[in-house]
């Protein structure tokens, strides 16, 4: 039986520790086949673990200036709820290597986290893709823009047809000993990181 078929808690807003809306200016980008997650045994919404194959490695794509977002939209299918999930991000620049880059976006699929503003949740930080990864759908790039100094402006969403199942999940990964916490969940990740 699903966990998710009745609700069980309500919530209020706090004004102790209030809400704050955005992400950073960081998102962790891997190919969806190069990364093995693993899931709390009794909440597949938060991922406990994640795993290099072989020598894959995550990339670190930063910006400034909140020039940074994420979204998550709940669609009503007949087989039950389906989340598109969308990621907007800049990149300085229009080398080769980043026109490479994002030509793998566009074919392959990828996963991302990415790391909210807000940090007193279990849902600081978030990944996106879980399960169809996602792929860059949009990438434009207008040479006289002076907001991106003529650098790409890039989306990241679901594949045609194949929204998630879920909303993005929780990332959060426990040290070799003890609890999960928000710099052991950074440091897991920035350990795959490619230098």
């Amino acid at each position: 039986m699903s966990i998710y078929n009745k609700i069980n808690a309500g919530f209020a807003l706090g004004t102790g520790d209030p809400v704050t809306a955005g992400i950073e200016d960081v998102i962790y980008i891997f190919n969806q086949d190069d990364i093995t997650l693993t899931y709390d045994t009794v909440n597949p919404l938060i991922v406990t673990g994640l795993a290099a194959v072989s020598s894959a490695k995550v990339y670190k794509f930063e910006g400034t200036n909140n020039s940074f977002n994420t979204i998550s939209k709940l669609a009503k299918t007949s087989v039950g709820p389906r989340y598109t999930e969308e990621i907007d991000f800049n990149v300085a620049g229009f080398s080769v290597d980043i026109k490479t880059q994002l030509m793998a976006m566009g074919y392959g699929r990828v996963c991302a986290i990415t790391v909210n503003n807000y940090k007193s949740s279990d849902s600081a930080i978030e990944l996106f893709g879980a399960v169809n990864g996602l792929i860059l759908t949009d990438a434009e790039r207008t040479a006289a823009d002076e907001t991106l100094d003529g650098g790409y402006k890039l989306k990241l969403t679901n594949p045609d047809k194949l929204r998630e199942p879920y909303p993005p999940r929780a990332v959060s990964i426990p040290p070799t000993t003890g609890g999960a916490t928000y710099a052991s969940t950074i440091a897991a990740i920035e350990a795959l990181v490619a230098v």
